[in-house]
């Protein structure tokens, strides 16, 4: 690592760690007194756990035709990319179904890195289709557009920004009944085959945005890590990292009794509620997980076993955050991922400037969790732990940096880009990239310490070089 830039970003991390605010460290206790009623509390007093029926096992991807009969489906909805349609996995499907006798139409127009119009393309299809039910093959990119082409051909009279989250649609909860969605994930990563989330670049906005209810969930998830195998180390490594920052970030987040407002009515909970003592269990596992294989999947593709525990590590994670949700990373990766200009990531075959979801998401990483810790320092340094470190003799008031110097050094191990300045952007983007992060206040508002704009810019600038 260049001293230099080394010097630099220290010195920018610890004007972060100084930033802090000065009220109490909170415990991270999850006990509330009895106190006032429901109706009249300003913070949330429970929380609920949603998640798809999930089936798991080396070649399961053969059941899937024999779900649909049992489900008494007869016009299918196959949904998958131009790559995918032409792998193994997608052929896989095709046989199950027509096996089964099952019809089915396929659609392989999915775009990594969906937008608004790419969604209202599908959704098209959907809508003339009358599909009585939808298969999703593919990454996060596949099984989004999937949920948003059911979602809406479920819903056929509403505009498409009715159900997009707040303040950029309107964010209506959704009422309608969903037809039924099997999802069969092909990376490890997204967690998509577990949540209620569809996540979209709007074009107007050049922001990323999304749909978020427990309603447009898959019916099931088909976890088959022979799919696994099909992936190029690019795709496992950036894949890997949404996974590592879902898991840090929902363990992090601001805990469900501190988030407010309390709903007024049960329908109106969000689904990521803040960090909770199950989501707990899943962000920790999957974490301990990415430790231990993710540079083994990265640097061999025939390794089964760390391929198979990184799927798992997916599922866990989004169990984890499809209920806690997520913070920082995310919310300044949708903006970075928005705002592309001519980069274009190793192994992605696509015919469009892209940062991949994982990659503008663990780029600021070691910046946010700098600021984060002062809020719950333990549980930076418990990850960091887990991520390597050796804390034997640390202070809690460096469990920030302690975990950053941790998390730099596992990029670093696998040949990640240094920082935002090597995929394109330049402090003279800051404030644009700040612009695009304001509005993701769905989860920016769950991290554990508010941030201001000029605090933003400084996370950005931080993370301009990682090395």
């Amino acid at each position: 690592m260049a001293a230099a830039g080394r010097d630099r970003v220290v010195h920018l991390l610890r004007q972060l760690q100084r930033a802090a605010c000065q009220c109490p460290t909170h415990s991270h206790t999850y006990s509330q007194a009895p106190g006032l009623p429901a109706s009249e509390k300003t913070t949330d007093y429970a929380f609920e756990m949603a998640v798809s029926n999930i089936r798991y096992g080396a070649g399961v991807t053969k059941e899937v035709g024999m779900d649909l009969q049992n489900m008494g489906a007869k016009n299918v909805c196959l949904m998958t990319d131009k790559n995918l349609s032409q792998l193994p996995p997608v052929e896989v499907v095709m046989n199950s179904l027509t096996k089964n006798g099952i019809n089915f139409k396929v659609y392989d127009n999915v775009r990594v890195e969906p937008t608004d119009k790419s969604f209202v393309e599908a959704i098209e299809f959907a809508k003339r289709g009358a599909f009585d039910a939808y298969v999703a093959v593919g990454g996060g990119s596949t099984i989004d557009t999937c949920k948003a082409a059911n979602l809406y051909a479920s819903s056929p009279d509403g505009d498409f920004l009715d159900y997009v989250n707040d303040p950029i649609g309107k964010g209506k909860p959704v009422t309608v009944t969903l037809k039924p969605l099997i999802a069969v994930p092909t990376t490890a990563g997204t967690g998509s085959e577990t949540t209620g989330v569809a996540i979209f670049d709007y074009e107007h906005l050049k922001v990323k945005t999304g749909i978020a209810s427990r309603a447009i969930k898959p019916t099931l998830g088909i976890i088959d890590p022979l799919h696994t195998l099909h992936m190029p180390p690019r795709v496992v490594a950036n894949s890997g990292f949404d996974v590592l920052c879902h898991a840090l970030e929902s363990y992090t987040a601001l805990p469900y009794h501190m988030r407010s407002p309390c709903p007024s009515n049960p329908v109106n909970r969000p689904a990521y509620q803040g960090s909770n003592p199950i989501s707990d269990v899943w962000a920790i596992q999957a974490l301990q997980i990415v430790a231990k294989y993710l540079k083994r999947a990265v640097r061999n593709p025939d390794d089964l076993e760390a391929r198979s525990n990184m799927h798992l590590a997916s599922v866990f994670a989004g169990i984890g955050f499809g209920n806690a949700g997520v913070h920082l990373c995310h919310g300044m990766s949708y903006p970075i991922s928005g705002l592309v200009k001519m980069y274009k990531a190793k192994d992605y075959n696509v015919d469009h400037s892209l940062v991949p979801h994982g990659l503008s998401v663990v780029l600021t990483s070691p910046a946010v969790f700098t600021f984060t810790a002062q809020m719950f320092p333990e549980r930076h340094l418990e990850t960091a732990k887990i991520l390597g470190a050796d804390i034997r003799t640390a202070k809690i008031k460096d469990a920030g940096l302690i975990l950053a110097d941790t998390l730099r050094k596992f990029l670093f191990d696998l040949n990640v880009d240094d920082g935002l300045a090597a995929i394109g952007y330049s402090k003279a983007d800051i404030p644009a990239l700040v612009k695009g992060t304001l509005p993701q206040e769905r989860v920016t508002k769950l991290a554990p310490r508010p941030q201001s704009e000029e605090e933003l810019s400084a996370l950005f600038e931080a993370s301009m070089k990682l090395y």
